[in-house]
Parts: structure tokens; sequence; C-alpha cells
């Protein structure tokens, strides 16, 4: 039997692929890839859903979601992977549309006719959030819910603060990790350093030959740039293949402790950062008060702070080889 998968992404470069990733391996069956509007509008972000598919010869089903986030304005990172997400290299229009079903209900049903599936952010958490709130008991039935997302006790990439996909719909990462779900953090620290692609590492993909290979590379040359503009950094860093990574292994996380996490909201200063309590101080007097609802739910995600960056890159590897 092949685990099942449920996908939310806001389908840009690094997210396109992760989905290579999930839907080359033979240990898992991609139930549903959802769309949300994130890193493109959730119609371009569709559109290159399908297109990877396409490039994989998966006929996995395919639903548009929210079109921008639960209480604020859309701001995409077009600045970072391009105005198509793809590098802007004109690919064609794909060959199929995506369902009619809206992402939400799809999240629901699916979660409902799979239980025990693992599910995987690789975006902005509106979607999810969304079908929580119409369905909270979804989130029992959930194995595994593996987030791409968050800087936690770290810098982030979109402010000082916090990382992209929690920064640009904070109210629905906030429902999210409130909701009881099996969170599994996986914040964008770890796809710097040695987790980058270098320049050997992005030759020896190359050097496979495959059209996966040649794409993964290519759609990621606008935010090859970017992240060496942002960071100083040379290669190409992939958030989404790294967290997709965990959850096709989780073996190659090499550190990892539970904690409460909360996210901002408030603050313009601090808007969407992950807020981890690290040494378990939430309960102190001094905090209690502001604590108290995630203290009288209990609920505790795990948070991983270092993995494998051997094993992470031959993961890779053999999803584009």
């Amino acid at each position: 039997m092949k685990l099942p998968f449920l996908i939310d992404t806001d389908t840009a470069s690094d997210d396109a692929v992760a989905l290579i990733m999930a839907l080359r391996s033979p240990q898992i069956q991609v139930l549903a890839i959802t769309t949300v509007a994130g890193n493109v509008d959730v119609h371009q972000a569709t559109r290159n859903a399908i297109y990877t598919a396409e490039l994989c010869d998966s006929k996995v089903p395919v639903f548009a979601g929210a079109e921008q986030p639960l209480k604020r304005a859309h701001v995409s990172a077009a600045w970072f992977h391009g105005r198509d997400g793809l590098g802007d290299h004109g690919y064609p229009p794909p060959r199929r549309a995506p369902e009619r079903q809206s992402a939400p209900d799809a999240i629901i049903d699916t979660i409902e006719s799979h239980p025990g599936l693992v599910m995987v952010t690789l975006g902005p958490l509106t979607n999810v959030a969304l079908a929580l709130q119409k369905k909270p008991d979804i989130a029992a039935k959930v194995s595994r819910c593996v987030v791409m997302g968050g800087a936690p006790c770290c810098e982030g990439n979109v402010t000082p603060a916090a990382e992209y996909n929690i920064w640009c719909d904070p109210e629905a990462a906030r429902i999210v990790v409130r909701s009881g779900l099996p969170i599994e953090l996986v914040g964008w620290h770890l796809c710097r350093g040695e987790a980058v692609l270098n320049p050997s590492d992005i030759q020896q993909v190359l050097s496979f030959g495959t059209p996966v290979a040649k794409f993964a590379i290519e759609c990621n040359s606008r935010a090859q740039e970017a992240f060496l503009e942002q960071t100083g950094e040379h290669g190409i860093s992939l958030p989404d293949p790294v967290a997709m990574a965990v959850a096709l292994d989780a073996s190659i996380v090499t550190s990892q402790s539970e904690h409460l996490v909360d996210v901002e909201t408030e603050s313009e200063l601090t808007r969407g950062m992950t807020v981890v309590d690290r040494l378990n101080v939430a309960d102190n007097q001094r905090n209690r008060h502001v604590w108290a609802s995630r203290l009288a739910a209990g609920h505790q995600a795990k948070v991983f702070w270092a993995i494998d960056n051997v094993r992470w890159k031959q993961a890779l590897y053999a999803a584009l080889s």
C-alpha cells in the first residue's frame, strides 16, 4: 500500500520541484493537489501545478482554492520567482483543466475518505484554514501535517521576523497551528547553508539529462538570482523540496523538539512571526495570560532544527534522475 499524500501549494519554482519529488516517488500516492494564492495568483499556481503534473505523466486531480488571504490583500512573490512563478521561460499552458470542486472542499473530502493521510503544505495556509473552519474534526484524521513555513528563532525571508508563507496569511497560519493538526514545522532556515544546491550540485542535476532535471534547474533561474541578492549565498535554495524530503522520509531530520507555537497577527513589525516556546516558558506566571488559549489546548508542534543535507540532496537527485 502506498502512503496517501495531499499537497497544498502556491506553485512556483521550488514548489514545482517538490511536486516532482512527490509524483515520482514509488512509496506514496498523491491523492490531490490543491492550489492557493501566494507566490503567484491562484490561477497561475493552478496552471503551474497541472503543468508540473503533466511533466511527470501524472493525472492527479488539481483543485483551485483561495484567491486571497483571509483578511488581507494578496502580495505575491513575483520578485523572487518571476511573474509566472517559474522564472518566466514561457512554458506552454497545460493540456487539462483543474477540477470544479473548490480546494477547501477537496481537502475536507480527501481527508475524510482517506483518514491517516499525510498533508504537506507548501504555501500560505488559507485553504487549510478554510477547510478547518468548515470541518474542524478533520484535524484529528491527518497522521502528519508537514508545513513548509516559518522562521523559528531566526530571521525571516520577507521581513526580519517572518517567512513568506506565514507572513502572506498570518491569520490562516494561526488557525492551522491552533487546530490540533499534527504540525511538523519545516522552517526556512533548513534550506540555507549546506542545503543550498551549489554550482557543482546544479551541474550534477543537469548531467542527469532528464526533462524533469532540466526543468528543475531552469524554472529556478530567477529564484537563484533573487536568493543571491537576498542572502549573498550562491546557488539554488529549495525550501519546498526540503519539506517534501522530510515528508517522504522523516529520518533525514537530525535535530527536532516539540513546543507550543503561535503566529503573530497584530503587529506590523512582526506580522507572521512564528513564535516558538523553545525554552518552555509559556506557562511561567509572566507569560501565562498571553499563552492561555494555547496552554489550554495543549497542542504542540514538532519543530525541525537541522537535517542531513547529504541525504536531502540524495533524495532530490533520486527524483530527478
